[in-house]
């Protein structure tokens, strides 16, 4: 199978490196175009994949076609390769807010489509992906596309009415974790800890948290009731941060981006 790329981007290469980490396909089965030749050289040199300057060269040999540019940016690539992409090519969109039909719009016809909703995570392997699929695509056909997103994360089929939610929770939140992690750093900094080392400790204790709720399967209520001791530190934490309205502002910050989401 040969799976092509039109852009290459932070999440393509997150896609391509996780994909011929995890040996899911060679370097040479996997092309690439992107505008600059600065980008193109990059991607030859690190992972020996062919690369192109015309999106039409890519869509042209494409089995597997990851359509990896912004949103704003579709209507644009698709008019140069609609018809140069085949019947029976799979497209895989992992653009926010660009639905289904209205891909298939842009195409002017039904096609073999899958949206995709990665997160920058991707990058070290620790994506979390939400996939999902027009009913041209094959049982075969999802199974081979989600092997392939999961060479770079955890990954699972929604429905497409669910992938808004998806790029809120996962998608955008990434962003709302790292500013946390500031704040957590700044405090520590305040309390006479060198940036550097609060923010190591900050990270980790994140990434400690939410590995010890994967792999307990406990509920986050119940673990945090574990480290909230009786008239001791962490409930007067909790207590400041239900005052000042924390779970209101993140849950209000998902609803904001999956509103923009769905208004693209």
């Amino acid at each position: 199978m040969k799976i092509g790329f039109i852009g290459m981007g932070n999440m393509a290469k997150a896609m391509i490196g996780g994909i011929l980490a995890k040996g899911k396909a060679a370097k040479e089965d996997i092309i690439g175009s992107a505008k600059t030749e600065a980008t193109r050289k990059e991607m030859a040199g690190r992972y020996g994949i062919r690369t192109e300057a015309d999106n039409r060269e890519v869509a042209k040999v494409s089995d597997l076609l990851v359509l990896a540019v912004k949103p704003q940016f579709f209507e644009e690539v698709i008019s140069q390769i609609r018809k140069d992409v085949r019947d029976e090519t799979i497209v895989v969109s992992i653009a926010a807010g660009r639905t289904i039909e209205g891909i298939e719009g842009m195409f002017g016809r039904k096609l073999k489509l899958v949206r995709c909703m990665p997160n920058t995570p991707a990058l070290v392997g620790e994506g979390c992906s939400g996939v999902c699929r027009s009913g041209l695509v094959t049982e075969e056909e999802m199974a081979r596309c989600m092997e392939l997103v999961e060479s770079f994360g955890l990954a699972r089929e929604v429905p497409e009415r669910l992938i808004n939610a998806v790029s809120g929770v996962s998608g955008c939140s990434p962003a709302y974790v790292f500013l946390f992690i500031e704040a957590l750093a700044d405090g520590a900094v305040a309390a006479g800890m060198p940036r550097a080392q609060a923010y190591t400790f900050a990270a980790q204790a994140v990434m400690g948290s939410a590995k010890l709720m994967l792999e307990t399967g406990k509920h986050p209520g119940e673990l945090k009731d574990m480290v909230c001791s009786p008239a001791g530190t962490t409930i007067e934490g909790v207590r400041v941060l239900e005052e000042r309205g924390f779970r209101g502002a993140v849950m209000d910050a998902v609803k904001a981006s999956v509103e923009k989401a769905e208004n693209m």
